[in-house]
């Protein structure tokens, strides 16, 4: 899940703001990892959806336990280093938590990002094995910057599919979850997706739906939804983390996983033990 969010995002970051049809006139289709876009990253380079997923492991596990307070010192850390990237609800909410030690950010009708949503994966795996303890601390990390429905709702429902697909769920549970945050709000329905895959988070998670029901595999999961350019590396990165919990570290492609800085590997498989070893499972 960890692995396969890393790959999924140093992937869609090169297509990240491309419309597919400029996707296709330079790439054919795009399915390595060369880094460039308009961050201009080296191949392998992954951009804030990695890194503030990191934050969030690292923050849960050396606090030996749950507490906000961690998560949200290694984000204001990580925003005082100046990132490549960062998205503007991020970085708000970061900075109000710097000014006023604020853990939640109030409601806001522009939060609806997925901002949230593309760092819940190391909370699916704390929680292992208890979906009403994930969907409670799933929001509260999310609301350390946003603070939305559809942000609330899409990180629960991104974290259950996480969960059930690392414990080895059949396809229809997976799609289950999908079908109720649909239910719950009409606006992520995936059936006739349109293409359209902005950082809103119904844009986002329908980009991925789309994708991730209509392939079998992790490698052709994760190239789809990078091709449809956009915020291709957040839906990259939300993709390649439920499409290798689904399909499992084998299925992601070793060139894309050589492609990633060592270091990050190591210490992304090393915080996914000790994020597992302390769940309830």
């Amino acid at each position: 899940a960890l692995l396969g969010g890393a790959v999924g995002d140093a992937l869609g970051a090169t297509t990240e703001f491309m419309k597919p049809a400029q996707i296709q006139d330079r790439f054919g289709v795009h399915r390595e990892i060369v880094g460039g876009g308009w961050l201009k990253l080296s191949p392998g380079q992954v951009t804030d959806d990695t890194e503030m997923t990191l934050c969030v492991a690292r923050g849960i596990v050396r606090s030996g336990g749950w507490d906000l307070g961690p998560i949200a010192d290694r984000f204001a850390h990580w925003l005082s280093g100046n990132p490549a990237d960062v998205g503007a609800t991020c970085r708000r909410g970061i900075e109000e938590y710097m000014e006023k030690g604020r853990l939640e950010a109030p409601p806001d009708e522009r939060g609806a990002g997925n901002g949230a949503a593309m760092r819940v994966a190391p909370v699916a795996l704390y929680t292992l094995g208890n979906e009403e303890l994930l969907s409670r601390l799933a929001v509260e990390q999310a609301r350390i910057t946003h603070h939305h429905p559809l942000s609330d709702a899409a990180c629960v429902s991104v974290g259950t599919m996480i969960q059930r697909g690392l414990l080895g769920a059949p396809l229809r549970d997976l799609r289950a979850a999908a079908e109720e945050l649909a239910a719950r709000h009409p606006e992520f329905r995936f059936e006739g997706y349109d293409g359209k895959s902005s950082g809103y988070v119904v844009d986002t998670l329908r980009t991925v739906f789309d994708a991730f029901f209509s392939t079998d595999n992790f490698e052709d999961c994760v190239v789809k939804t990078v091709n449809r350019g956009g915020d291709a590396d957040t839906t990259g990165s939300i993709a390649g983390a439920i499409a290798g919990a689904r399909y499992g570290l084998a299925a992601i492609p070793r060139r894309w996983l050589e492609a990633i800085d060592g270091g990050l590997r190591e210490e992304l498989a090393s915080l996914a033990e000790q994020l597992v070893r302390n769940s309830p499972l």
